[in-house]
């Protein structure tokens, strides 16, 4: 397994070099690179999650899936929009993530209620959305720096523009919202059948839930943008980051 994790983490620090190195517009990555990377990474979490027919998604198995699926929706979005520099972070990051469970035994129970795995997708789904949109808000803050900085107008040319990315980041905040407001309601439904799990398990889901919604109505009332939306964005996402592996709270025991 850990050869095959290496070469899939070797195609993506490869990614991220060329969105590094090259102009968008002739970047190799988008059909050669990174599809054999996501193929590969594919493979990759269904021998570690799957086992005998059964769900087992550890810490570590967590963390390589929702960063495969926010290389995957990157690598999706740039075929439409010059979005190519986010990989620059989103890559590594899936590098990381995929060579972790190959280092690590997975102790978690397998799942075998479609109502847990049920839970358990929203979870995963809303978490790599939102791992991609605090990526594009960490983007976003380098690129209104450098174009505050008349001396990197060159290098600011290389970059999408302003708005695309504001625009980008918003729409993954408001789907991973949706995704996150699912992963809530089903996680109180088996909170509820299994009371022996700690009142601890919602709250700083919660929390990370109601810093999303807040910048939200803040950009659908007061038309938030660039530095006061990126601070939402990242305080949420840190939050929801403690969550998860802090406190294992949306998952409970099923994710170790």
């Amino acid at each position: 397994m850990l050869p095959l994790t290496l070469v899939v983490a070797a195609l993506y620090v490869w990614a991220s070099w060329e969105a590094l190195r090259l102009p968008a517009v002739k970047l190799p990555i988008q059909k050669l690179v990174v599809p054999a990377a996501l193929v590969l990474h594919a493979v990759t979490l269904g021998l570690q999650t799957i086992h005998g027919g059964a769900l087992q998604i550890g810490v570590g198995e967590a963390a390589s899936l929702f960063t495969w699926q926010a290389a995957l929706i990157l690598w999706v979005v740039c075929l439409g929009a010059p979005l190519q520099s986010l990989g620059v972070a989103a890559y590594p990051l899936a590098a990381a993530c995929v060579i972790w469970p190959a280092l690590t035994v997975n102790e978690a129970r397998p799942v075998t209620d479609w109502t847990i795995g049920l839970h358990i997708l929203f979870s995963l789904l809303s978490a790599g959305l939102l791992t991609l949109a605090a990526i594009q808000a960490l983007g976003l803050t380098v690129l209104e720096n450098i174009l505050h900085r008349p001396g990197n107008l060159a290098m600011a040319r290389r970059l999408p523009p302003l708005q695309t990315m504001e625009r980008l980041l918003f729409q993954l905040i408001f789907i991973g919202f949706f995704l996150l407001s699912l992963t809530l309601l089903s996680g109180m439904l088996l909170n509820h059948e299994e009371p022996s799990q700690p009142p601890t398990m919602i709250v700083m889901s919660f929390l990370a839930w109601v810093m999303f919604g807040v910048l939200i109505f803040g950009r659908l009332r007061y038309g938030w943008r660039a530095r006061l939306a990126t601070r939402w964005m990242l305080s949420g996402y840190l939050t929801l980051v403690v969550a998860y592996f802090g406190s294992k709270l949306l998952l409970g025991p099923y994710l170790n």
